[in-house]
């Protein structure tokens, strides 16, 4: 029997079906402004000081990161795993940053001295914008938030790193590699 004869609609395609590549963002900023206000206030109810504020909120982006991985990967045809470490930190300075905040991050550097951290830097992050700091609470950076969710991508990717997130030239997320990412990434470098 055919779904017609009883008058079905034609199926249609959930948003959690498109491309998150096409299109422009389905988040309002003040509805964005106003769930992470709640999610900050939220995890102010749960701890009694900066660094538990800090780590209750990375902990969080852990979370988003790890589903976001799997929205990239595994629903969009378009995307590839990467394979290697600096274009796995230019998907995340380009793609990811456009997808979450609608622009891409200001910087992307290597440390000199130091082979295994990278630094994406950050003029003024949004998760920053919507939160007002007391002044006991001055150490506060909520962008460790977004440092969660690029550690998660990273560590999902096979790219295990620490990310956190310092007040330096606006925001700047460190990312530190394990040591087998970047000697993984000589060998590749090397065929």
């Amino acid at each position: 029997m055919n779904n017609s004869s009883f008058g079905a609609c034609p199926a249609k395609t959930s948003i959690l079906d498109r491309s998150l590549s096409k299109g422009k963002g389905e988040v309002s900023l003040s509805a964005f402004a106003l769930l992470f206000s709640e999610v900050v206030q939220y995890c102010q109810t749960k701890v009694y000081t900066v660094p538990e504020l800090q780590k209750k909120l990375h902990e969080i982006g852990l979370d988003v990161g790890s589903r976001i991985v799997d929205l990239y990967f595994v629903r969009d045809k378009n995307c590839k795993r990467e394979t290697k470490l600096l274009n796995i930190l230019l998907f995340i300075k380009t793609t990811v940053w456009k997808n979450l905040f609608g622009r891409e991050a200001d910087k992307l550097e290597h440390a000199n001295d130091d082979e295994r951290t990278y630094y994406i830097i950050e003029k003024n992050a949004l998760v920053n914008s919507f939160v007002s700091v007391p002044r006991d609470k001055s150490s506060l950076n909520c962008a460790i938030f977004t440092a969660g969710i690029v550690e998660a991508i990273l560590t999902s990717c096979n790219f295990p790193a620490k990310v956190s997130a310092h007040w330096h030239q606006g925001t700047t997320y460190m990312i530190k590699f394990d040591e087998s990412v970047t000697s993984r990434d000589q060998q590749l470098e090397e065929r």
